[in-house]
């Protein structure tokens, strides 16, 4: 199989840095960069992939100079599409609705007043031990 984008390809990898591995494909070396490993967020590749591993790979590109650009996320077969999840904002609604905005805001003013003392007793001690250490 010729090398083309779209293709997928078995390779072997040759070589790992920090910002990817370059993959042997078909006598040519490509390479994956790091974003294209998984498909969650890959702080150190080597984690991932060892050199001499044998990984299924997808030819996203090849430019004019001949640089391959690959990707192994894009190759697994068994990456599915992610749904978002369902919410009912019916029953969201219902929720909001079962309190009355008066009784919203008062819980607010009670969240609001009890924070208020609580910074008050910070600066309090605060200015206390300022006083004993100065």
């Amino acid at each position: 199989m010729t090398l083309m984008a779209g293709n997928i390809l078995e390779g072997t990898v040759v070589n790992i840095t920090n910002f990817g591995a370059f993959v042997e494909v078909e006598g040519k070396t490509g390479l994956v960069h790091i974003s294209e490993v998984a498909d969650s967020f890959v702080k150190d590749i080597r984690q991932h992939l060892k050199e001499q591993d044998k990984v299924k790979v997808k030819v996203i590109s090849i430019d004019d100079n001949g640089k391959i650009s690959l990707s192994i996320k894009q190759a697994n077969p068994q990456r599915k599409s992610v749904k978002p999840a369902e919410i009912d904002w019916t029953a969201e609604k219902k929720k909001q609705n079962s309190e009355s905005f008066e009784d919203i805001m008062s819980k607010f003013l009670k969240d609001s007043e009890d924070r208020m003392q609580d910074v008050k007793k910070n600066q309090d001690f605060k200015s206390k031990s300022r006083k004993n250490f100065g």
